[in-house]
């Protein structure tokens, strides 16, 4: 059950946030700039890439990894192939996992190693095999630790982490591997990267526009704004005892809708289904007329408010990259939720650059995400 009353407390937001999930979202714009600077710093600018590679390879652990790699293949819009190399192991622990390069890998590809663990064995180990194939390698990870090193051996380009001051006041045990601020900071030097070898367009200007737009979804969202006017509170809101069916339409809203389901789960606790329109209206008709349906399993009278709680119904959250137009199936969708009785949520960002676009919505979902957690049972 939702804490509504404690949406809008602020103390006790801050009393019940002890791993710093809000003070990441709301500082992410000055992660981004810290980043920035960082890719800068390391060389980024100055390289002279021969061209496009003929494919990138993203690795590290979850859920920063493959938020990495969902978001450049969005951006890039196929103009390169971007894969996520999935790990195996016996547990998702440092020392744990190893990485293994696809057979087709070489010289003429590049892997993004993703390591917020500066001492991870088996990315260290990934970058010994990418220097064996000749795959170049460039890994976001903390300055002087042993991936770092090991970057440097096989002449891959390290560049440092963006952190903060408060990181390792929240670094303890239970925290969530999705907590905001990561992805931010492995994300940024990655894009700065990616720009310099024309796969996407973020140049240093673009990049400091995204950080602005995250700045003002974070003084519309901060936990002194009222849920009323609050679009990360009331989508916390709108998510109390549902099902999330999170619909997006496009890439860059494909992306952050994936992401967005495994901050629920991480953060919140809450499952989620990601899914992309038009595909959605078929694959998830049939769960709108099942026991999941809003209209299915009225509420009991006579259940206990306190001991028992409410039955999870569907609720569609849809996310648009763009205002809809001709071609849009959101049409189609509101029609699908009307017929079937289902609540609908809409977030849709303010015009701009598709970076500051997919900023604007990763940011109301990561407040959304985090309000859930903090005001219900996460």
């Amino acid at each position: 059950m939702l804490d509504e009353s404690l949406l809008d407390a602020p103390e006790a937001l801050a009393g019940a946030d002890r791993f710093g999930l809000l003070r990441g979202v709301a500082e992410s714009g000055a992660r981004v700039r810290t980043a920035a600077r960082g890719a800068a710093e390391s060389g980024i600018p100055e390289l002279s890439p021969d061209g496009r590679p003929r494919a990138v390879l993203v690795a590290g652990p979850s859920p920063a990894a493959a938020g990495v790699a969902d978001l450049l293949r969005a951006l890039s819009g196929g103009s390169c192939p971007v894969s996520l190399v999935q790990p195996t192991g016996v547990a998702p622990v440092p020392g744990a996992l190893r990485w293994t390069l696809p057979g087709w890998a070489g010289p003429l590809d590049l892997l993004l190693v993703a390591g917020p663990d500066a001492a991870d064995p088996g990315l260290a180990e990934l970058v010994e095999q990418s220097y064996r194939r000749g795959c170049a390698v460039v890994a976001v990870t903390p300055a002087g630790g042993p991936l770092a090193e090991a970057v440097v051996q096989a002449r891959g380009l390290p560049v440092p982490l963006a952190t903060t001051a408060y990181d390792t006041e929240f670094d303890v045990e239970g925290a969530p591997p999705a907590a905001p601020g990561t992805l931010w900071s492995v994300l940024i030097p990655l894009l700065v990267l990616a720009d310099r070898i024309g796969l996407i367009n973020a140049p240093a200007h673009a990049v400091g526009k995204l950080a602005d737009r995250l700045d003002q979804v974070a003084e519309r969202c901060g936990p002194a704004i009222p849920t009323y006017t609050n679009p990360g509170k009331t989508l916390a809101a709108d998510l109390a005892d549902a099902l999330p069916l999170i619909w997006t339409e496009g890439p860059v809203a494909g992306a952050v809708g994936r992401h967005f389901a495994t901050e629920l789960a991480g953060l919140a606790g809450r499952p989620a289904l990601p899914a992309e329109l038009p595909e959605a209206l078929t694959t998830h008709r049939t769960l709108l007329a099942g026991a999941l349906a809003a209209g299915a399993d009225p509420d009991d009278f006579f259940r206990d408010r306190v001991e028992q709680p409410a039955a999870l119904h569907a609720r569609i959250v849809l996310l648009r990259e763009a205002e809809a137009g001709p071609l849009s199936a959101t049409r189609a969708a509101q029609q699908l939720a009307d017929e079937r009785d289902t609540p609908l949520s809409e977030l849709e960002p303010t015009p701009g650059s598709d970076l500051e676009r997919a900023a604007e919505l990763l940011a109301i979902a990561d407040f959304g995400a985090v309000y859930l957690a903090l005001a219900g049972t996460g």
